[in-house]
């Protein structure tokens, strides 16, 4: 099951409240917090593709940046086994460990996000 709604270039995780009895979702990768919800997949949709227009306006209107700027560095923690056996590779392949990591990465999110 696929709980992630895209739309334009703005994406979001879409939840279940039973309490609530609705769908709801918060758009990430943005500067401000912009939250949406529906009782039914269609009434989900629309809000949260109304919630996105709304806010792409409101950037415009105020010429603020909507999408959060990332400095594309990171630090992560992996099994030190990992560790040894990715720098291995990078070494074998005359590329540095941050580039196999990058590779690595890019990979993923072909294969996940079918780009």
């Amino acid at each position: 099951m696929n709980n992630v709604m895209r739309y334009k270039e703005y994406w979001a995780k879409v939840q279940f409240s039973e309490a609530d009895n609705c769908f709801w979702g918060e758009i990430e990768g943005i500067n401000d917090s912009i939250s949406f919800e529906g009782s039914s997949v269609e009434e989900l949709r629309r809000d949260f593709e109304e919630a996105i227009d709304s806010y792409i306006e409101h950037c415009k209107r105020y010429n603020k940046e909507p999408q959060k700027q990332y400095s594309g560095s990171f630090n992560i923690r992996i099994a030190p086994e990992l560790h040894r056996d990715a720098s291995m590779l990078s070494k074998i392949k005359d590329i540095s460990l941050n580039q196999f990591v990058e590779r690595a990465i890019a990979k993923e999110v072909k294969l996940s996000l079918n780009k």
